[in-house]
């Protein structure tokens, strides 16, 4: 039993999302079964429900795919078992047994995956494993839906002596077409079948020259159809033999219904489980359309939705290609109820739906398509008043009907309740109705319950700003277009843009201004005000946005220099042990050319010999010891080292050529322009502007404030003229 009554799921249009998720089922009844989903009051249950839809959408993009889940459903045969002495038909057998054998089959695969599904495997834990049935199935019924001949030892003999004597028909017969042939009395097609029996066709002149039974004759009545003598006999025996057949394959067939009836309640698990398989699939498949997920489930009673979207909505604006807008949403302990004000058409309705429908769906172990950041908690009542709710059979308007609904409201309304309430107060006049529904609101305050509501009155709106865990929340509208932009900004009330809204849709301004001095002037002032508030409020999110989005690609850019010095400093070290490395060899290069030197004037070997073993000693007690494999490492490195410096070395140059290239073409290019005293100039590769005070032939001295510098004429260019 729900504890959310109908009519409230019926507003939300959580039926609708029912039907969507039983489309994508595969089998009838759990068709039929997801159309009976509602919302669960046990939130282990839920977490159970939520787990398993999540767990199920993580296998449809998994290399693991959860087995096929497809199955005929078995209550007509359940029912018969429940009844002594009846028999299933084969038909019957063969889907009993294929559910067996795909419970079996997802019983192993969750076995062997249970770290990636636990939940799906803990139930299907719950569900005993038989082999028994599918086995004793497999005995008597082949993989095409026929007894097979060993199901018995008798059926085995009967349809042995069958083959036999079926054996015995076609030697008989081939004899009598022999015997008849030569004599004529045989038609051109010489023989038939005659319900299922093969016959002679024999020609109507000579039908009682051939021996046997008169079977029929054509349409014409030229030929008979006559089953020789012999062929007769084996026949009859044939006959009685298929009669034995057909009443050893029933005795067998209730023998195997007796054996199956004892597990009537282990089918019927079986098929449940199925069943619940084929719905949690549907509800994975509608997820994934809807790109929904599992939000964090919080016990601190706050419902944090961010860039949450309507499914049916989304799922109807993706069909047409059309953009859905999300919207952000947070109630919690300091902020349980928020007043949304603005104007009609402008998305109210829709966000107090898309809360509503998300809280309830989610209750109902499905996913919500929300960021994953959100967080949301559960609610024991989720009460609703959306829509117009005239009653015709019980002779109620709108607002009596609203007032019925506040009063049950009023009975039920608790600390763990959501309620959610359209266009509150209205259906009365503007001042007594407004009265009325400001005490209710405080009465829902009062008892700590958590709510939206949307409403146009501006004592609700000022109540908003009194209570401490109240807010008011309006639809952003552009001012400018008078178009609705389906944002909902937390905070402020929002402008009803009565008169705005009047105008663009063709009202005379006359009739307008008319309408502005029957109301009061404070009241024109305050909703004015509201709007004006409400733009500075909607330019200052706009500047938020652009400010955000130019942080992010500071946060880019930093980033990318960070990567940047750190590549400069890995080359700036590489470099340096280049370096120091070139180093030790220029000097090692002077020493041995000291000693080549000294050989060369004096020619002693002797010497020459002493002094080079001393150098080598000298730069081996330098090195440390190092194996074969390193050393060659080594080298390899500064090999690719001295190629990196030649590559960077080789860009640098090309860049300095090509740069060359392009100051050569500009200047050359554009027409140099006659400078004069008073100017203002910059370098063509700089962003400092200053003034000219000087002009000596090609030179310039140049005024930068701070300071001057002389430059070549050639490397300014013309900023402003001097007035």
């Amino acid at each position: 039993m729900s504890f959310i009554q109908t009519k409230t799921l019926q507003d939300l249009e959580f039926p609708t999302v029912l039907r969507h998720v039983a489309a994508r089922c595969h089998t009838e009844l759990g068709k039929e079964l997801a159309l009976t989903i509602t919302p669960l009051l046990d939130e282990t249950a839920i977490t159970i429900a939520l787990g398993q839809t999540s767990e199920y959408l993580s296998s449809l993009v998994s290399e693991n795919r959860i087995p096929n889940h497809g199955f005929d459903r078995i209550d007509a045969e359940l029912q018969l078992l429940g009844i002594e002495n009846t028999t299933l038909e084969i038909g019957s057998f063969k889907k009993i047994a294929l559910i067996c054998t795909t419970v079996a089959a997802h019983k192993k695969f969750f076995k062997k995956f249970t770290e990636y599904y636990p939940l799906l495997f803990a139930s299907s834990e719950e569900i005993p494993i038989n082999k028994e049935i599918p086995q004793q199935i497999d005995h008597v019924i082949d993989r095409f839906g026929e007894v097979k001949d060993k199901a018995s030892e008798g059926l085995f003999s009967i349809r042995r002596q069958m083959n036999q004597v079926k054996g015995k028909i076609s030697q008989s017969f081939s004899s009598a077409i022999n015997t008849y042939h030569g004599s004529d009395y045989l038609d051109d097609i010489r023989e038939s079948v005659y319900e299922n029996r093969r016959v002679l066709a024999v020609k109507a002149m000579y039908r009682r020259k051939v021996k046997g039974a008169v079977m029929g004759t054509s349409k014409t009545g030229s030929i008979v159809y006559i089953e020789p003598e012999a062929t007769l006999k084996y026949s009859r025996e044939l006959n009685n033999l298929e009669f034995d057949e057909k009443e050893e394959i029933q005795r067998i067939l209730n023998e195997l219904t007796n054996q199956i009836r004892p597990y009537v309640s282990v089918l019927k698990k079986y098929q449940q489980f199925l069943a619940q398989m084929d719905i949690t699939a549907a509800k994975a498949k509608y997820a994934s359309e809807t790109q929904s997920l599992l939000p964090n489930i919080n016990s601190d009673k706050r419902l944090f939705l961010r860039d949450a979207y309507h499914p049916l909505l989304f799922l109807n604006n993706t069909l047409k290609g059309e953009k859905t807008y999300p919207q952000t949403i947070e109630l919690q302990q300091e902020n349980r109820i928020i007043v949304i004000s603005g104007p009609n058409a402008g998305g109210k309705s829709i966000t107090l739906k898309t809360i509503g429908l998300l809280q309830v769906m989610l209750q109902s172990g499905l996913l919500i398509p929300v960021h994953e950041r959100s967080s949301v908690c559960l609610f024991d009542k989720i009460l609703t008043d959306i829509g117009d709710n005239q009653s015709i059979e019980n002779h109620l308007s709108t607002y009596s009907y609203r007032l019925k609904n506040m009063n049950s409201f009023l009975k039920k309304c608790n600390a763990n309740t959501l309620f959610l309430i359209d266009e509150f107060g209205t259906g009365s006049d503007p001042e007594l109705g407004g009265a009325l529904a400001e005490t209710f609101l405080e009465v829902f305050y009062e008892r700590g319950a958590y709510g939206v509501i949307t409403t146009h009155y501006a004592n609700l709106k000022l109540l908003a700003n009194e209570l401490p865990c109240v807010s008011n929340a309006n639809m952003l509208f552009d001012s400018k277009t008078l178009e609705p932009t389906f944002q909902l900004v937390l905070g402020q009330a929002g402008s009803s843009f009565t008169f705005e809204v009047a105008q663009k849709n063709g009202i005379p301004y006359s009739l307008i201004n008319k309408a502005k001095k029957k109301i009061e002037r404070g009241k024109v002032r305050f909703d004015a005000t509201i709007a004006k508030m409400q733009k500075e409020r909607s330019r200052m999110a706009q500047t938020g946005s652009r400010l955000q989005e130019k942080e992010l690609k500071a946060r880019d850019e930093a980033a990318k220099l960070e990567k940047l010095n750190a590549k400069i400093k890995s080359k700036l070290e590489n470099y340096q042990e280049l370096y120091d490395h070139d180093q030790r060899m220029i000097q090692l290069g002077n020493r041995v050319n000291k000693v080549a030197d000294k050989y060369f004037q004096d020619k002693k070997k002797r010497i020459l010999v002493s002094e080079l073993l001393r150098i080598v000693e000298t730069e081996n007690s330098k090195r440390k010891k190092k194996t074969a494999h390193q050393a060659k490492e080594e080298r390899i490195k500064k090999a690719q080292i001295a190629q990196e410096v030649q590559k960077e070395v080789q860009v640098i140059r090309k860049q300095k050529v090509v740069e060359k290239k392009k100051k050569v073409e500009k200047a050359t290019n554009k027409p140099r322009p006659v400078f004069k005293i008073g100017d203002h100039v910059r370098m063509t590769d700089g962003k400092a502007v200053g003034t000219i005070d000087k002009l000596e032939k090609d030179k310039a001295v140049v005024n930068y404030g701070m300071f001057t510098t002389n430059v070549s004429v050639s490397e300014l260019e013309l900023v402003k003229r001097k007035k």
